[in-house]
Order: C-alpha cells, then structure tokens, then sequence
C-alpha cells in the first residue's frame, strides 16, 4: 500500500492571501494547522547542521506538559553528533521524507519514509541526511520517568510497513492503531502510535481521559471534537491536547484519515508536595 506523509510547507503566503485561518489557541486544545509552519516561525538547534524546525509542543505549566514535539528538516549532508542535551529525554522519531543516518552506540541504521526509532534515555545517538533530497522526520521528547525494578527500554528501529494495525473492536478495521511500542512493556512511559480511520469511519465517543496527546495528521482530512468544538483538520495539521480534554472523530474521505500519535502511558499521576498540617 502506497502511504503520503505530510510535512511543513515552509515558504511564505503572498501577501494577497486572507489572515483568516483555523489556528487556535484555548484553555484544553491547540489546533496548529499547515498553513501557518511557514518559514518566519522556523527554529534551529545548537549543534545541528543544516536542519531547521518546527516546534509544534513543548511544555508549558498549565497545559500539556511531559513532552515537546518538533518537524525537523534537515538538509544532505546535514545532521548533528551532538542532538540531544538533556541526559533524561528518551526520543521517538519518525521519517517521513529522505533518508538518515542514525547511529545509537555502535549500531548504525538507514531510516526511511515510514520508519521509527525510539532512542532511550542518556543513550550516544548522531544522526545525518543522507541522499540529495532534504530529510523531514518528527521528534518526540519525554523526560523518562524512572520506576524501582525497571530499567529504560531497548532501543529499536520499526517499519510501518511491516506492521500489522491492530484494529479496534467491533469496527472491521475501520478503525485501527499501528503500534510502534509493546503495550504490555511497562518501560515505556510513552506510546507512539499512527491511528488510521477508512473514509467514514469515527471515533464515536467522547474519549475524556489523564493521557496528553500530540496528534500530527500525516494523510486525509477529518471533522475533530475537541472540548466543546468541532474543527476541520487536515494532512499537515498539528492537534495538542492536554490531559482530559474531551476528543472525537469522523475521518473525511476519500482516502483514509492517518496521525501521528503521542501520549504519555504506564506511570502513576504524579502528586505536588506534601503540605505540613
């Protein structure tokens, strides 16, 4: 099956084109559309090499705040040996245009369009573009939360491609998740996932649960509850929930409605700290 991945569109809108756009902003939901990853709010990173990016989550007190979610470009050639500064921050990351170079310790693996890689914490990882094309890939970082008995997990590298969706109950595979971690490994405090819904199909509730979310749509185009309102959203579109904001779906057609999904999993709610009585 032949897959399409969205990324930034960079560049500028002509200054003919109307300010009115579906950005928003609000107390339970981020809505960050296509239109606006435009080259004016493009960042860089110390220590990286011909890239830029797109900052799409990051943590903020009060709204979500385990993980930060960047699109990054990087151009032939580019890349970094030194990517990562903070020794806590585990990473998952996924091509979606090109190809890179990535090294964790002394393995070496070529990634491509529709290829992850979940990288722990405190890990040696570099990581270049190879070929003549730029490479586009999503970053996820979460500060590990360290658990009695359990160690971080492996790394590993995972295909799309080659992974069966598991699809949700009672839906004949209209509705199904493709899952990059085990479930059932409880070392992982993160799940990434890519959701897909054929043309048609919903997500029929209202999910209200502790999960943040960070949901990058790579194909199609879909109608998303979020809290109170309904918004359009589509390939390119960026979505940043915080947690127990209420979510439901319709996946518009005619092909299917595909996102790139974070949440954070496995770990009991953290409590501030103890006031004297």
């Amino acid at each position: 099956m032949i897959r399409s991945y969205a990324a930034p569109p960079g560049g500028h809108p002509p200054q003919d084109d109307l300010l009115t756009g579906r950005a928003v902003f609000t107390e339970a939901y981020a809505v960050i559309p296509r239109g606006v990853q435009r080259d004016i709010v493009a960042s860089r990173l110390p220590h990286w090499e011909g890239t830029r990016l797109w900052v799409l989550a990051r943590p903020m007190t009060g709204f979500a705040e385990t993980f930060s979610h960047y699109a990054m470009e990087v151009s032939p050639g580019g890349g970094s040996d030194q990517p990562e500064p903070d020794p806590r921050a585990e990473a998952a990351l996924f091509v979606t245009h090109g190809e890179v170079r990535l090294r964790v310790g002394d393995a070496a693996h070529a990634l491509g369009p529709g290829h992850f890689a979940y990288v722990p914490p405190g890990a040696r990882w570099t990581l270049h573009a190879m070929g003549g094309t730029p490479a586009r890939f999503h970053w996820i970082r979460k500060a590990w939360a360290p658990v009695e008995g359990l160690s971080p997990p492996d790394p590993f590298t995972a295909d799309e491609a080659r992974i069966a969706p598991a699809p949700m109950p009672g839906t004949e595979g209209r509705w199904a998740t493709t899952r990059f971690m085990d479930p059932d490994d409880l070392r992982h405090d993160m799940h990434v996932t890519i959701v897909t819904l054929g043309p048609g199909a919903v997500i029929p509730f209202l999910e209200t649960h502790v999960m943040e979310h960070g949901l990058y749509v790579l194909e199609g185009k879909g109608a998303y509850r979020l809290n109170r309102d309904w918004v359009e959203v589509e390939a390119g579109d960026y979505m940043w929930l915080r947690a127990f904001c209420p979510q439901a779906c319709y996946a518009g057609g005619p092909g299917p409605f595909r996102y790139l999904l974070y949440k954070d999993v496995n770990r009991h709610a953290p409590l501030g700290p103890l006031v004297p009585g």
